[in-house]
Parts: C-alpha cells; sequence; structure tokens
C-alpha cells in the first residue's frame, strides 16, 4: 500500500508542476521505472526515490514513510500552514489549519502538537493571544509528546526538531510579556542542548535560530557583551549551515551591542554588511531598522538606491 501512496503523490506533484515523466526522471531511472512507481508497481532504490522527491522540490526522508492518502493530505496541509504564518496570511493560515484539525487523528499527539503550535504563531501575528495565553498553550502543546517538561530542567530530556521550536516559541513568549530576564535563562538552558545535540546537523536552522533569539533577549537585557558573541556565533552558524534568514538579524544585534560597548568602527562595519545584505535579499523592515539605528548611533545615513 505504500507503494501506491507515495506514488500517487509523486504522479500529482509531477503533473502540478506540468512535468513529463521522461523530465522528471531523466538520468536517475528509466521512464518505464517511473511509470511502475507511479501505478504502485515497483519501488526503486531508496536513493532513486529520494533524487525523484528532491526534484519534485519536497524533502526526501519524511516522505518515505508515509502511508496513507491522509497522512499525505495533513504533510500538504502542514506545508501550507508555515507558508501562511511565513507570509502573515493570518486567515488563511486560520482557515488551512481547521482542514488540517478535521483530518488528524485526536489521538494524534505529534499533530495536536502541530495544532497548538501553529495556532499560536498565528495568533501572535494578529494578537489575538496574550503572551501568557502563547505560554500557556506551549506548554500543553510540549507536554504532548514531554509529559515531564519544566522550564527549569530543559536540559533533562531530548527533543525533535519541532520541539526544539516550540521551547523557541516559548521564550519568545517570555520576552513578549516583558520578562527578558527569564527568556535569557530559558535561552542559555536551550543553547546548552543545541549546541551538544544539533552541532554536527546541517539540515535544519535549529542553531542560527536559537542563537539568534538568545542574542535579542539579552540585547533587551542589556547584557551587551554576551549578546554580541551570541549574535556572532549565530552569524557564522548562518553561514556554516546555510540558513540564511537569520544572517540580518544577528548582524544588526551584533553591530547595535558593539556600539554600546564603545567598538564603533567594528558595528560601523557591520551595519554596512547588514544594510546590503537587506538590499540584495530585499528585506525591506531590516533595511529600516538597520537604516535608523546606524543613524541614531553612528551618523551613518544610507541612501537607497
Amino acid at each position: 500500500m505504500k507503494n501506491i501512496f507515495m506514488g500517487e503523490y509523486i504522479k500529482q506533484r509531477r503533473l502540478d508542476l506540468g512535468l513529463t515523466q521522461e523530465q522528471l526522471c531523466e538520468g536517475i531511472c528509466e521512464p518505464i521505472t517511473l511509470s511502475r512507481l507511479e501505478n504502485g508497481r515497483q519501488t526503486p532504490s531508496r536513493n532513486r526515490i529520494n533524487a525523484l522527491l528532491q526534484r519534485l522540490g519536497l524533502p526526501d526522508d519524511r516522505y518515505f514513510a508515509l502511508l496513507s492518502k491522509n497522512e499525505l493530505e495533513m504533510e500538504a496541509l502542514q506545508k501550507e500552514i508555515v507558508s501562511c504564518n511565513s507570509n502573515h496570511r493570518i486567515a488563511e493560515g486560520f482557515d488551512t489549519l481547521k482542514k488540517f484539525e478535521q483530518v488528524a487523528d485526536p489521538d494524534d499527539q505529534i499533530a495536536q502538537q502541530f495544532i497548538l503550535r501553529s495556532r499560536v504563531l498565528l495568533g501572535r501575528l494578529d494578537h489575538r493571544y496574550a503572551p501568557r495565553e502563547q505560554i500557556d498553550l506551549l506548554m500543553q502543546a510540549i507536554r504532548l509528546t514531554v509529559p515531564r517538561f519544566k522550564l527549569d530542567q530543559i536540559e533533562s530530556f531530548l527533543y525533535s526538531t519541532d520541539e526544539i521550536k516550540i521551547i523557541n516559541q516559548i521564550g519568545i513568549a517570555y520576552s513578549d510579556d516583558g520578562q527578558n530576564e527569564k527568556a535569557a535563562e530559558l535561552y542559555a538552558q536551550l543553547l546548552r542542548y543545541v549546541r551538544k545535540h544539533f552541532q554536527e546537523i546541517v539540515s535544519v536552522g535549529v542553531l542560527p535560530m536559537v542563537y539568534f533569539n538568545a542574542a535579542r533577549v539579552l540585547d533587551l537585557c542589556k547584557r551587551y557583551q554576551e549578546a554580541a558573541e551570541c549574535a556572532a556565533e549565530g552569524r557564522k552558524a548562518c553561514i556554516r549551515y546555510g540558513h540564511y534568514q537569520y544572517l540580518p538579524h544577528c548582524l544588526e544585534i551584533e553591530a547595535e551591542c558593539l556600539h554600546f560597548m564603545g567598538e564603533d568602527k567594528k558595528s560601523a562595519n557591520l551595519y554596512r554588511k547588514c544594510y546590503y545584505l537587506c538590499q540584495v535579499i530585499e528585506y525591506q523592515e531590516g533595511l529600516e531598522i538597520t537604516k535608523k539605528e546606524a543613524k541614531e548611533y553612528l551618523g551613518i545615513e544610507f541612501e537607497d538606491e
């Protein structure tokens, strides 16, 4: 049964992209092999399936073990919900989340955890959940899979990537609530954990994400030396692991902290790098923040081209 549903999913994705069988499988396998896969009559080697999935723009390992159409539908809905959150499409995100809830098994703890976390992420964007409400929902979410979880014992458990993201979001909620020192304590534990367990995992953006958020709350606590060091590590992690979405943030935080530490020459250099990076990636919000801080702190005025 797994072969049939995997084949159906590959075929549908291929058709959605307007690809022929020959275009998709060129250099990977013969068209007849792909045809048999799509019809559930043959399973090529895992490497070939992974290569096909990558050509279709899909994560490879995650889809290999899917067993049912229901799971395939859930995966597609999850991707759409994540996209809605990233692009601030809040109403659409909640509508898609409702569809996900309808197909998810109430006893599926992973699915229910995703629902709670997504509700918080989307609800934070339109302010429907106050920080304390976010924390309560996120604690419910993490305890679905880590029942004994405690904020002062973060390093006592093992976590998946999604669980790390929930803990990270709890830290953000505490910061939003004005409890930056508490958030900093949380991130200190989380950083020790991810340094130990995620240092060599290059397929996820866990390290850059945690470094950035830790640096942000340390900056808000006016612990500039620690914040600058954390932001610098985050910057290096962004480059090392290829997760550049956090790079402008790390550059901006490090530049700001260096200014408050009296190192204006280094600060100016980082602000320039941040400004031009934001221009290249067309990150308007980061561009405005960088221009404002560079002018206020250092008297540097950037002119948009």
